[in-house]
C-alpha cells in the first residue's frame, strides 16, 4: 500500500548558515534551547524516552503535529546525531524494532555496518610488527576500523515501512537544532575531553570539536552548520545522496585517507572503504526474536545482533525459578548465573547469518533453556568462565550437555545511544544506534559535520576459520543492541533498550528481571543500581551495587569490580530509556535520573482526552 505523504510544517524556520561551527557564547535565541531533563513523564497522546531533551521534544513536536511513533524516531535519532555526536550520528549504524498497532506484529530494521568489500581477514594486523594493533587508541582511532554507514539507509526504510513522512520532514527538528545551536552540558564537555588525544589526530575533528584547541565549555552554545547542510541534502535527494555522489566520495576517502594533523603520534591505520561499498549497502528487512517469559511476549532483535537471542536465552534459563519468592540476593545471583550461561553461547555460536549458520531457534528454545538452568547451583558461584551448550543434542533434562569454550575478548565499548517512542494510536519504537564507541574513529568527514564509526572492532582482532565472529568481506560485525518490546496479550507493556557495548545486554536483561520478578516499577527498576556477569571470572558493578549487595553475592563466590574503563571517566553501566503501557492507555516514558547527566522522558499531553482511537492509517 502506498504510504501517505503528509504535509508537515518546520518546527521554526533554519537559521542563516553564516553561524561558524563549534561552540561560541551566544545570546539565547527567540525558539528556545532545550536543557530541561526530567526521567519520568506519565501522561497520554504519545511519549518518548531519550538521553537528550533536545531530541526528546523533537520527537514530541513531531507527535503533536500528527506524525506517529516512526516518524517521531527518526527525528529524535537525526536530532541526537547533533547533540549525542559522540554515540550516533549518520556515520553509525544500528537496530529499529518497530510494534504495529494495526496489524499487532513486530518488525525489525538491521542497520548494522558492514566490512568493506576488500577487507583483508588479517585487517588489524600491523604488517610491521606482525602482531595486532593495540587496541586502544590506535585501533579504535583508525580508517580500518570504520565500517560501511547503516544509520541513514535504516531511517529511510523505516519511513517508508511504517511512518507517515519523508525523510525531509523528518529531518527538519534535527536541522534547527544544528544551526541554533545547543548548550553544552557536563556530559559533552567530559566526553570531549576524554577523546581529547585522538580528536587532536584529524584537522577536521579539531575545527567541529575542538574550537581554541579545547573541549566546548559547559553552558557554551554549540552549533553544527556542516551537519546542517549534510542534512538538508539528504532532505533534498534522500539517501542516494550519502550512497552515493560526492557525499560518498567524501567518506570513502576520508577512510582511506584520514586528515591527520601534525599532533599526533597515533599510526592511523588506513581503511578499505570504497564508494562501491556504499552503493551496496543495504538495510535489511528481518524477523525479530520471539520468546515467552512469565506470560509475555519479548521480541529483540535477531543477528548480526546478540541481544535478542542472549536476553531472550537468559530469561529461558531463569524461568523455571521463582525469583520473586527469593531474597534479592539469591535472586540476583541466579541473574549472574543465567547470564554467563548465555554469554558463553553467544561467544560460541552468534555472528552475521549470512555469514554463520547461527542456531537462532536452538538458543531460544525453553528446552534448551531449562538444560542450562541444571547448572545453576543456588547456593553457589560456578567457576568463570563456563562452557557453551550443545544447540544440537539437548533434552531439557539434567545433566547438561557441552561444547568447548569459545575463544573471545570483549571489544564492544560502552557508548551508543537508545531511544524509545509511542504514539496515540499505538505504535511504539524501540530504537539503538551507534558509532561504537565514544567519539567513534574519532575522524570527522571534513566539511560535512559528522564522525564515523569504528565499528568493525566489534570483530574479533584475530581471525580464526571457526570464530563466527571472525573478519569477512561485506560482514556484520555481531553487535550487543538490545532493542526489546514486551506484549501483554498481544498489546504493549513495555520497550526498552540502552547503550553500554556488551552491557547492553545485562541491562535489559536486569531491568526485565528487576520489573517482572522483583516487582519494581519502572522507574525503580530501571535507576536501580546494575551489574553485569558475561562469562568473566568478575562480575563488573556499579559502586552503588556493590554497596548494596555485595558481601551477600561475595558469600555465594561472586568477585564484584567497580565499573568503568579506560574510554571513560565514568563508573557507570548503560543509559536506558524505557516506556511502560496502563491498562487505561496512560503511559509513563522513563530515561536515566542520573547515568550519563540523566535523561529525558516526555509525554505528549496530561489529558487523556488526547489519546488516540486507533492505529493511523498509511
Amino acid at each position: 500500500m502506498t504510504t501517505v505523504r503528509r504535509r508537515f510544517a518546520a518546527v521554526t524556520a533554519a537559521l542563516a548558515l553564516s553561524v561558524t561551527s563549534g561552540a561560541v557564547a551566544s545570546p539565547a535565541f527567540a525558539d528556545p534551547r532545550q536543557t530541561e531533563k526530567n526521567p519520568t513523564a506519565t501522561g497520554y497522546g504519545g511519549a518518548v524516552s531519550t538521553v537528550d531533551p533536545e531530541a526528546s521534544a523533537a520527537a514530541i513536536e513531531v507527535l503533536r503535529k500528527g506524525g506517529n511513533a516512526a516518524d517521531a524516531a527518526v527525528a529524535a535519532a537525526a536530532t541526537l546525531g547533533v547533540t549525542e555526536p559522540y554515540s550516533a550520528g549518520i556515520g553509525g549504524g544500528g537496530y529499529f524494532v518497530f510494534y504495529d498497532a494495526k496489524t499487532g506484529k513486530v518488525g525489525t530494521i538491521d542497520g548494522r555496518e558492514t566490512a568493506p568489500a576488500a577487507m583483508p581477514n588479517d585487517a588489524f594486523i600491523d604488517p610491521k610488527t606482525k602482531e595486532p594493533y593495540p587496541f586502544t587508541p590506535d585501533l579504535v582511532t583508525s580508517g580500518v576500523s570504520v565500517g560501511v554507514p547503516g544509520t541513514p539507509a535504516t531511517w529511510e526504510r523505516a519511513l517508508k515501512r511504517w511512518g507517515t513522512l519523508d525523510l525531509g520532514e523528518a529531518l527538519k527538528p534535527a536541522i534547527q537544532v544544528a544551526n541554533r545551536g545547543f548548550v553544552v552540558d557536563k556530559t559533552f564537555n567530559q566526553q570531549t575531553t576524554d577523546n581529547l588525544e585522538r580528536f587532536k589526530t584529524f584537522t577536521s575533528t579539531q575545527k567541529l570539536f575542538l574550537p581554541g584547541g579545547e573541549a566546548p565549555a559547559v553552558g557554551s552554545i554549540f552549533k553544527n552548520p556542516e551537519l546542517a547542510a549534510t542534512y538538508r541534502l539528504l532532505a533534498k535527494e534522500g539517501t542516494s545522496a550519502f550512497y552515493g555522489g560526492q557525499l560518498a566520495a567524501d567518506i570513502a576517502a576520508t577512510v582511506k585517507s584520514p586528515p591527520k594533523s601534525g599532533d599526533t603520534d597515533l599510526p592511523v591505520p588506513t581503511g578499505f572503504m570504497t564508494t562501491e561499498d556504499l552503493a551496496n549497502y543495504k538495510a535489511l528487512d528481518q524477523d525479530p526474536t520471539h520468546m515467552t517469559y512469565r506470560g509475555y511476549d519479548v521480541y529483540g532483535m535477531a543477528p548480526s545482533s546478540s541481544g535478542g537471542t542472549t536476553v531472550g536465552e537468559a530469561l529461558n534459563i531463569l524461568a523455571p525459578f521463582d525469583l520473586h519468592g527469593m531474597k534479592p540476593t539469591d535472586a540476583l545471583h541466579h541473574y549472574f548465573e543465567a547470564s554467563a550461561l548465555a554469554f558463553a553461547d553467544r561467544g560460541a555460536y552468534v555472528g552475521d547469518p549470512a555469514f554463520v549458520n547461527v542456531p537462532t531457534k536452538a538458543l531460544l528454545d525453553p528446552v534448551f533453556g531449562k538444560e542450562r538452568s541444571c547448572l545453576i547451583n543456588p547456593t553457589s558461584a560456578a567457576a568463570k568462565p563456563v562452557q557453551p551448550g550443545n544447540v544440537t543434542n539437548y533434552d531439557g533434562a539434567c545433566p547438561t550437555s557441552t561444547t568447548p569454550l569459545a575463544d573471545e575478548k570483549d571489544t564492544e565499548n560502552i557508548s551508543t545511544t537508545n531511544l524509545t517512542v509511542a504514539d496515540k494510536w499505538g505504535n511504539v519504537v524501540e530504537y539503538t544506534l551507534t558509532i561504537e564507541q565514544t567519539g567513534g574513529s574519532g575522524i570527522v568527514v571534513p566539511g560535512r559535520g559528522f564522525l564515523l564509526n569504528n565499528e568493525l572492532t566489534d570483530f574479533s582482532t584475530v581471525y580464526k576459520a571457526d570464530d563466527p565472529n571472525r573478519i569477512q568481506p561485506g560482514k556484520r560485525p555481531r553487535s550487543s543492541m538490545s532493542p526489546t518490546i514486551i506484549l501483554d496479550g498481544g498489546k504493549p507493556f513495555l520497550a526498552l533498550g540502552s547503550p553500554g557495548g556488551s552491557t547492553i545486554i545485562t541491562t535489559v536483561l536486569q531491568t526485565i528481571v528487576n520489573r517482572l520478578d522483583l516487582g519494581m516499577s519502572i522507574p525503580d527498576a530501571l535507576a536501580a543500581p546494575r551489574a553485569a556477569q558475561r562469562n568473566t571470572k568478575t562480575v563488573t558493578a556499579e559502586p552503588a551495587f556493590i554497596d548494596a549487595y555485595g558481601p551477600g553475592l561475595t558469600a555465594l563466590g561472586h568477585t564484584l569490580t567497580k565499573s568503568g574503563d579506560a574510554f571513560t571517566s565514568a563508573a557507570e553501566i548503560g543509559a536506558a530509556t524505557a516506556i511502560e503501557f496502563g491498562k487505561d492507555g496512560k503511559l509513563t516514558a522513563v530515561a536515566e535520573p542520573v547515568r550519563r547527566g540523566g535523561g529525558s522522558a516526555m509525554v505528549v499531553s496530561g489529558d487523556q482526552r488526547d489519546n488516540g482511537t486507533g492505529p493511523k492509517p498509511k
